[in-house]
């Protein structure tokens, strides 16, 4: 209970932190919390995801809420800039925007500048299903044929590594006796630059190779040092993936298509999709999918290749009956077989 000197500065007490609030909430978004955002965020991140970040700040997030005070901004204006925003652009950008402005607002109300972030919980337009390309083993082979290096075709079409990871590697990554490759290091394009840059910790991972690449990663790493890359341009710098028109990938397409009119166009990055494709086929579940990609989850992995599994239910109830009819004949409880020849009860003995 306040006393009675104490209840008369009670009001004052109110007012001075009421004002000290507000002066708080008059902080900028571009002055005090964007800037400092990026700076504590960029040790943390890729030399990649630092660029997409700094573009998403640089060219949608400070040119619109820049000048704001962080308590002048509502839920109801942010989602309305995110619902115009995603008639223009994709939604990989609008998420990135979107989380990059959360992000910031984060702080604001860990400084106790706002009560509320007006930037969480809000919705986008959903991601299109994307309409990937998988190739058959014999496509595989004829775009590897085609191809200026066709040893790095079939290493992606069969691990599922993305193109930074690939053309990354080193000598002392690799374990030929276990055909292993250690995924540390990724090359990313930086204001076309070639960076290298430490991978994420979910991509962090070791894949495995089949016996058919031993004389293609052999190829790569004779007479190299440990810190030798594996692939190189002929300039001896990283190889580009060469999706332009003029580049090696889109050559060999090319002239696959030429010689097959029912070969897709495809980039590199397709052939990791072709790799997770042949693996399901091949028997593999979400979760080996999972660690041979490096996705964070296994529901990005099964959101991403749904279509390729088989139904888990019909497995499951094929499954429940052809352990049923083993347990009970094991058990002499069926005795005769119906018109199509299936097991019937019948009396045990």
């Amino acid at each position: 209970m306040l006393r009675r000197q104490d209840s008369t500065r009670a009001p004052h007490w109110a007012s001075s932190a009421s004002l000290a609030f507000a002066a708080r909430a008059r902080a900028t978004v571009r002055t005090e919390l964007g800037v400092q955002w990026l700076e504590q965020h960029k040790p943390k991140i890729t030399p990649s995801s630092y660029h997409s970040v700094e573009s998403a700040w640089r060219i949608h997030v400070k040119p619109k809420w820049g000048s704001y005070a962080v308590g002048a901004i509502t839920k109801r204006d942010v989602q309305a800039w995110l619902n115009e925003l995603g008639e223009k652009r994709s939604h990989t950008t609008v998420a990135r925007v979107r989380d990059l402005l959360a992000g910031i607002l984060d702080h604001a109300v860990e400084d106790n500048r706002i009560t509320k972030n007006p930037a969480r919980d809000l919705t986008i337009k959903k991601k299109p299903i994307p309409d990937e390309v998988f190739l058959s083993h014999s496509q595989v082979e004829a775009l590897a044929r085609t191809s200026r290096h066709p040893d790095l075709v079939l290493f992606l079409a069969y691990t599922g590594l993305r193109w930074g990871e690939a053309t990354a590697l080193r000598v002392r990554n690799v374990a030929p006796k276990t055909r292993r490759v250690n995924i540390r290091e990724a090359v990313a394009e930086v204001n076309g630059k070639a960076v290298l840059g430490r991978v994420k910790n979910h991509e962090r991972r070791t894949v495995a190779y089949p016996d058919f690449l031993d004389a293609a990663v052999t190829a790569a790493c004779r007479g190299k040092g440990q810190e030798d890359r594996l692939w190189n341009s002929e300039e001896g710098g990283y190889l580009r993936p060469g999706n332009a028109a003029s580049g090696w990938f889109a050559g060999a397409v090319k002239r696959a298509q030429s010689a097959d009119k029912t070969f897709r166009r495809v980039t590199p990055h397709d052939l990791r999709h072709t790799a997770a494709s042949l693996a399901i086929s091949a028997g593999a579940n979400v979760k080996v999918i999972q660690r041979m990609l490096g996705h964070k989850s296994a529901k990005v992995t099964q959101d991403t290749y749904a279509a390729l599994f088989p139904d888990d239910l019909d497995n499951v109830v094929g499954a429940l009956g052809r352990q049923r009819v083993e347990q009970l004949r094991d058990k002499k409880i069926f005795e005769t077989t119906d018109e199509e020849g299936q097991p019937q009860m019948a009396t045990r003995i």
